[in-house]
């Protein structure tokens, strides 16, 4: 058996999302969600980030840092499968994988210089938790990277689902401004778990320092209550 192979995290995601519940299955999904990425101190060189101005959207390798087991299971239950049907570990994006590695593509919107942190990322689309560690940045190449004839596997069928979302202007008002388009099309995006289908249910999810509680009848999620 191969010995360990360590890794430094140098940088660290803030997002909207302190808890799993609710964030996006993919990057990507919810285009108006804003993140910062923020350099450890020993990576926080410009001359790291020379050219990187030039490039729209980046990889981010990063850890599951709350989807941690001390065993692995060769098979899981892919959420767009209903969360029933179990594929080979390796066909998946599940984060419950032998190494807890995630992939994402995300939108650079632009690079900050920070007088006490540095150069920060700025970018939208991604789907990671506050606090996520991040192991590494690489530009995204649309010459190679970008495949339109790659086949989905069992996910070929997926054309796209999105809840119809009931939003009470009154509480609306309640989130900050910068924060409604985001907050609107994760809610579309169904943030229960696909095993969840009680339509008498109240859920709760946190975004941006609010607690948002919702429900699901027919297709339609309806905003109840933000705190």
């Amino acid at each position: 058996m191969q010995s360990p192979v360590s890794m430094q995290v140098i940088a660290t995601m803030h997002s909207s999302f302190p808890t799993k519940f609710g964030i996006p299955r993919q990057s990507g999904l919810v285009e108006a969600l804003q993140s910062t990425v923020v350099f450890e101190p020993a990576f926080r060189s410009p001359d790291a980030l020379r050219g990187l101005e030039g490039f729209s959207h980046l990889w981010l390798i990063w850890s599951f840092s709350q989807a941690r087991r001390d065993q692995w299971s060769p098979t899981v239950r892919p959420p767009r499968l209903g969360g029933n049907t179990r594929m080979g570990v390796f066909a998946t994006r599940s984060p419950f994988r032998p190494n807890p590695i995630g992939l994402s593509a995300v939108k650079l919107e632009r690079i900050e210089n920070h007088p006490t942190l540095g150069p920060v990322l700025h970018v939208s689309g991604a789907d990671l938790l506050d606090g996520t560690p991040i192991f590494d940045i690489k530009p995204y190449l649309p010459y190679t990277d970008s495949h339109p004839e790659a086949l989905g596997g069992f996910t070929a069928g997926y054309q796209g689902y999105r809840l119809e979302v009931d939003f009470p202007p009154a509480l609306l008002e309640k989130v900050p401004p910068e924060k409604r388009e985001a907050l609107q099309g994760v809610l579309a995006q169904d943030p229960r778990p696909s095993y969840q289908d009680n339509p008498d249910r109240i859920y709760g999810m946190a975004f941006g320092g609010l607690e948002v509680k919702f429900s699901v009848r027919d297709g339609v999620l309806s905003v109840v209550s933000i705190e």
